[in-house]
């Protein structure tokens, strides 16, 4: 029983973690209460299928709540760890640049940064071409309960 309603908390915390984040902060307000008005939606069908006692349903509380800080904390030290990596990549970039600049003639150089703007262009396209290609298509209001 214990098993099930961890299974059932880790999933519930696992598809919380995986929303996708929007870009304006009211945006970010109504995803934040649809996701809490669910997720006490989805305690209260566990209390009433599982026939909780109130205990069990704090203890589910808090075990979600500590779930929810730990990943946060992962999401933090992974995003610092990214921050750190695309510092290096930008070191060894501009290296690469000012070793190019010494061995290119100027005429050479410019047109070696023009391809690279243009690839860069066209890579940048595609990754938008790719997003938009994952968004739902069903842009319509959800349905009011």
């Amino acid at each position: 029983m214990k098993k099930l309603v961890l299974a059932i908390a880790f999933i519930g915390i696992g598809g919380l973690a995986m929303a996708q984040q929007t870009t304006t902060p009211q945006d970010k307000q109504v995803k934040r209460a649809e996701m809490q008005q669910k997720h006490q939606e989805h305690l209260d069908q566990m209390q009433k299928d599982l026939n909780l006692n109130q205990s069990q349903v704090a203890q589910i509380k808090a075990l979600h709540e500590k779930r929810k800080s730990e990943m946060k904390a992962d999401f933090d030290k992974s995003k610092e760890a990214r921050q750190a990596k695309m510092e290096d990549k930008k070191a060894k970039r501009a290296q690469m640049d000012a070793d190019m600049k010494k061995i290119l003639t100027p005429d050479q150089y410019d047109k070696w940064q023009a391809d690279r703007k243009a690839k860069m262009e066209q890579r940048r396209v595609a990754m938008k071409d790719r997003k938009m290609m994952k968004k739902p298509m069903n842009t319509a209001a959800p349905e009011a309960k």
